[in-house]
């Protein structure tokens, strides 16, 4: 099965806003069996929406757009609809019922002309009851394709999405299964792990598909098995996962794209009831942001310092001023005593110093641009790491933060 997703807006077009919602349907999508063919982003103009509807006709099982809802009249989704469909809108007097009791009971004000609008859907759809805001969403069927269309706000999409347009599509199509499984790798590039599994790769049965998904300092490798039997596939899919572990074990770091390094490090440390902090230079606070977004990290995140400013490494993690000037800010001498500073301070087990060139410029006797040294330290000793990043600034903060936590994180495994 096939389904397109289309988002109607000019505000992404122009960059205004990004596109999240494609990304969660089609998750939502390929869980219970239904590819995605195509996402297009398309204007608030009818005839574009028109066209675009009619070019999708019958090439895709399931068309779900998504924006032009509103009470505006910018918002004209439901009108052209109407003009696909050859329908009227008629008023849903469910619908008209549940936004009165939001816009009186809740925002407690009188309901205008503009929010009863919202109840007006075309006589021939299938009303999806949005719960949690006034736009309803609307099912509408064409020779061999459904339409669907839901209300572009994030939070209500997701919830019309996992309420109302899932449970329809499994109840009307048979589905094929698709089973997915993803490898989480640090600390070795995509062209290196290829080569490395290249026979296994080589030998994986027709069904099963890889693909490398790589990005700053990690790899991610999906394997995706298509086919009738559910079992057959997840049982498949996990014997070639065990054969992989034995040719990449020492940088998988997890098995579940939804449980990235962070969270994989705050369970260990959970685990080992062990405590961890940072002090960041040019990283600024990307590693404590990342570390403090797991929900439970109180329990391990003792708290970071970002001292950007060399006169802050000095004044506030007490950095020999003369060590600095002897080595230079961006130095492994520099990086060791912020790790052991912070470590302090916060009383830590654990703790991660980042000092480097980010650039785009060097200074005069400078560190090199893209230089990094990283500082760890354990509860029996400190080691630094130095690294040469390359460029772009973008590129070099953010594999400085992998690196980071893949070497904090292998540490942390070692006690």
């Amino acid at each position: 099965m096939k389904a397109a997703i289309v988002t109607i807006g000019d505000e992404i077009l122009i960059g205004q806003i990004i596109d999240s919602n494609s990304s969660y349907i089609a998750k939502a999508l390929d869980k219970i069996g239904i590819a995605t063919h195509e996402m297009l982003s398309i204007s608030d103009d009818k005839q574009h929406i028109l066209d675009t509807f009619q070019s999708l006709q019958n090439k895709v099982d399931i068309v779900i757009v998504t924006g032009g809802l509103g009470p505006t009249k910018d918002d004209i989704t439901k009108k052209t609809f109407c003009d696909y469909f050859n329908d009227t809108l008629i008023e849903n007097e469910t619908v008209l019922l549940h936004v009165k009791s939001l816009i009186e009971g809740i925002y407690k004000r009188p309901i205008t002309q503009i929010n009863k609008d919202q109840a007006l859907v075309p006589t021939r759809a299938k009303v999806l009851f949005n719960q949690v805001g006034t736009a309803p969403g609307m099912w509408m069927e064409k020779e061999n394709t459904v339409f669907i269309s839901l209300p572009g706000v994030p939070y209500e999409m997701k919830y019309l999405i996992d309420n109302e347009v899932i449970p329809n599509l499994v109840q009307k199509y048979e589905r094929p299964y698709i089973v997915h499984q993803t490898i989480m790798t640090y600390g070795r590039g995509e062209s290196l792990i290829a080569e490395q599994i290249e026979e296994w790769e080589n030998n994986l049965p027709e069904f099963i598909k890889l693909a490398y998904l790589p990005s700053p300092g990690k790899v991610r490798l999906r394997l995706t098995a298509r086919g009738s039997n559910e079992e057959i596939l997840k049982n498949e899919i996990k014997i070639q996962v065990e054969k992989l572990d034995l040719l990449i074990h020492d940088i998988i770091v997890g098995y579940n794209e939804d449980e990235p390094i962070e969270v994989v490090l705050g369970r260990v440390l959970t685990e080992k009831q062990m405590s961890i902090s940072s002090a960041e230079s040019c990283t600024g606070g990307k590693i404590a942001s990342i570390l403090s977004s797991v929900p439970g990290a109180s329990k391990y995140f003792r708290g970071s310092v970002v001292s950007y400013d060399t006169q802050a490494k000095i004044d506030v993690l007490d950095i020999d001023e003369n060590l600095i000037k002897n080595h230079g800010v961006v130095s492994a001498e520099v990086a060791s005593e912020m790790a052991k500073s912070i470590q302090k301070i916060m009383k830590s087990d654990f703790a991660i110093a980042t000092t480097g060139n980010a650039g785009p410029t060097k200074e005069v006797g400078g560190a090199e641009l893209g230089t990094v040294f990283i500082g760890i330290a354990t509860p029996n000793e400190v080691f630094v790491e130095e690294f040469n990043f390359g460029q772009p600034r973008e590129k070099v903060i953010d594999r400085a933060v992998s690196k980071g936590l893949e070497l904090i994180y292998k540490e942390i495994l070692k006690k």
